[in-house]
């Protein structure tokens, strides 16, 4: 049996008589545990045992769901081995919560004629249906290259289209072709992030309204991914939407994958597994033997070395629907004393005379709340974080409080605004840097006849009101939308006539190595939701320090290749991703000087005694970047190798051993919390 817990073994149980039928591979059940009870999965049926019968307990109950299959086991023991993390650990939590307990199984999911239907709960909007015979030349070429490959063979597709050139029409055309060709295939579309999901699930409830469709992702209530959940691994549903977490999902007849916007960073699982979506979407249709789309406009680095080599095929769309252009980027060079406080004059006329065209505005700043920090003019005091190294922003509104607070993004504490500085007693405190809703003041004194809208995490806390707002801009109910990641990513504006960025420099220049390649991407998908409807070219300014840079600079002809290839020299150069294979042993604890302390004996356990030290550099344990997240302190240990194989024996003798030093992931010694991370992000 295979539980959810921090262990590398599965646990031996006795089958019950009681039970109706015989075990077999995949079935979900219920077992008693210690002193409670536990749902997971038989992974082996044998009638030998090496422990003593009496002390065998006995299975429970069985889920009344049909067992997993053998692709999706594969699947699970890939991702185990290749992130170092249990079978039971992965396999287990990718089944619903809602199915992971076992008292919900006698009553069953209820949905019965006249129940609701949570796999439709998604109004039904029809979405403009764009049929292959209104495709434009490009498109319908792109759509013949898809529908050529062998439906039933792995091929790994990238379809490269600029922003606005109607990918996912191409797309959706394609799984509806594959889809009428085999009464029986199911489709899996990923997507990054939960706010795209409504968009993108209205234009395929219209486009292809003869196959079923489920929606799976976090923001669902447990009953409905549950609903959601069965319906494919049932086979019912043919396609499936959903964000990072479903690629784990048995779907039985899978006949295509799609990952829309590949190049996006949140297909990275951070916590627990840290598995890529994307990354392990590639193996499962290598393993199933079925074509993968990859669909960007931004290609990852990886992505594009992949179609450099020839292990994946490129597919371009190289203009936009209706002939629209890109818009004209101009770089708005501003001093290096300059605080950012207010909008450059340049900005503020632009923004005036856009407004009387009649078109919208976007104004793109990558921080939430009024203020990054508070700080005391006198004695120089920043408005710190008890628990984490990081400042608390300030907000004029949080969530339901109206009310000015101070709150940490990183452990979520908050706190009123003092009256006087905690520190020497003066009232005079000033909030430094600006958020998205000192940006949204502002804008209201440029523009007072101007609808303000914001978007951020703040004012879209869930699926509908986000999906509302998006709805506001569609609708034209504003003016000027002030927001940030949250609007650059796949929505489909037509009246957006002016993009503003600010702030652009503070991703350029930070300890990510990646840094270049996230900003270059979010400017081209930002500049992407200007100026889709054609009519005068569209108007794209960027405040930066740095004009010269090569970001900017590849930014303003939209070299998206003259970039890759830029980008791929630098990281050759350095010895960085894609070119060498990275991970992280990551470790927290009370006090830091423990945390270095297991981490530096898992340096010197590599350098003494793990296999396969040729070529694998094992680096110092160094504090993280953000060194203490609620209350613990953090540190990492980063190794490096020209060879996955390599990296793979270490990691994996490494885990042996750290393993046996503790108790599940907690160290005996210093009582210190680890995990192994494959091919981080951050480093």
């Amino acid at each position: 049996m295979a539980l959810d817990k921090p262990l590398d073994d599965a646990f031996d149980y006795l089958w019950s008589e009681e039970l109706i039928g015989n075990p077999s591979l995949g079935m979900i059940v219920e077992v008693p545990f210690g002193r409670s009870r536990a749902v997971g999965v038989i992974v082996e049926v044998s009638n030998h045992t090496d422990i003593e019968l009496s002390k065998l307990k006995r299975v429970e109950a069985i889920a009344p769901l049909p067992s997993l299959d053998r692709k999706i086991f594969a699947l699970a023991k890939f991702a185990s081995q290749y992130y170092v993390h249990g079978f039971g650990e992965t396999i287990v939590p990718a089944i619903p919560k809602w199915w992971r307990t076992a008292g919900h199984w006698e009553r069953g999911l209820g949905v019965s004629k006249g129940s609701k239907d949570y796999t439709k709960s998604a109004p039904q909007i029809q979405d403009q249906i764009i049929c292959p015979e209104q495709l434009n030349q490009h498109q319908n070429e792109a759509l013949k290259s898809l529908c050529a490959h062998d439906a039933k063979a792995f091929k790994t597709i990238f379809l490269n289209g600029v922003t606005g050139s109607g990918k996912t029409a191409v797309y959706l055309n394609y799984l509806d072709h594959v889809l009428r060709n085999n009464k029986d295939a199911q489709a899996l579309i990923l997507l990054p992030e939960i706010n795209l999901t409504p968009q993108l699930e209205r234009r395929i409830r219209s486009h292809i309204p003869h196959a079923e469709m489920v929606v799976l992702h976090s923001g669902l209530t447990d009953k409905q991914r549950a609903v959601a959940w069965h319906a494919a691994i049932t086979g019912k549903a043919r396609i499936i939407l959903g964000t990072r977490l479903s690629i784990l999902t048995p779907i039985p007849n899978l006949a295509v994958i799609v990952v829309d916007e590949e190049h996006d960073g949140s297909f990275k699982q951070q916590e627990g597994l840290g598995y890529s979506a994307r990354d392990l979407a590639v193996w499962r249709a290598k393993n199933e033997d079925i074509p993968i789309v990859l669909s960007s406009a931004t290609p990852s680095l990886e992505t594009w070395q992949a179609v450099k080599v020839g292990r994946y095929e490129e597919i371009k769309l190289t203009e936009r629907i209706n002939h629209a252009e890109m818009p004209a980027v101009e770089l708005v060079q501003i001093q290096q004393s300059d605080k950012g406080l207010t909008m450059s004059p340049r900005m503020k006329q632009a923004l005036h005379d856009n407004y009387q065209k009649g078109r919208q505005a976007l104004v793109f700043v990558n921080r939430r709340g009024f203020a990054p920090v508070l700080a005391c003019v006198t004695c120089g005091w920043l408005s710190d974080c008890k628990d984490c190294s990081g400042y608390t922003v300030m907000h004029r509104r949080l969530g339901l409080r109206n009310v000015p607070a101070l709150c940490c993004h990183h452990c979520g504490l908050v706190k009123p605004i003092p009256r006087a500085c905690p520190k020497c007693g003066d009232s005079d405190l000033l909030p430094l840097g600006r958020g998205t809703q000192k940006l949204e003041e502002q804008l209201h004194e440029i523009a007072p006849q101007a609808k303000i809208l914001r978007v951020d995490a703040d004012t879209a806390r869930t699926g509908k009101q986000s999906e509302a707002l998006f709805t506001q801009i569609h609708q034209g109910d504003a003016d000027i939308i002030v927001g940030t990641q949250m609007l650059s990513k796949g929505h489909d504006y037509q009246n957006i006539g002016l993009v503003c960025v600010l702030d652009a420099d503070a991703r350029l220049y930070s300890n990510d190595y990646r840094a270049p390649e996230l900003l270059f991407a979010q400017l081209i998908q930002v500049a992407g939701r200007a100026g889709r409807s054609g009519g005068e070219r569209a108007k794209m300014l960027i405040e930066t320090r740095y004009p010269n840079d090569a970001v900017y600079q590849h930014l303003m002809s939209y070299d998206v290749a003259g970039f890759m290839q830029y980008l791929a020299k630098e990281r050759h150069d350095a010895g960085l991703p894609p070119f060498t294979y990275h991970a992280l042993i990551h470790a927290e604890s009370k006090q830091m000087s423990s945390a270095i302390e297991f981490l530096s004996s898992a340096k010197e356990f590599l350098n003494k005694n793990a296999p396969t030290k040729k070529e694998v550099t094992c680096f110092d344990p160094v504090p993280k970047s953000l060194s203490r997240v609620g209350g613990k302190d953090r540190a990492q240990l980063l190794i490096e190798a020209i060879n996955r194989a390599q990296l793979q024996a270490q990691l994996n003798a490494l885990d042996a051993y750290m393993r046996g030093q503790s108790n599940g992931r907690v160290s005996k010694k210093g009582a210190v919390r680890w995990s192994i991370e494959r091919d981080p992000l951050l480093i």
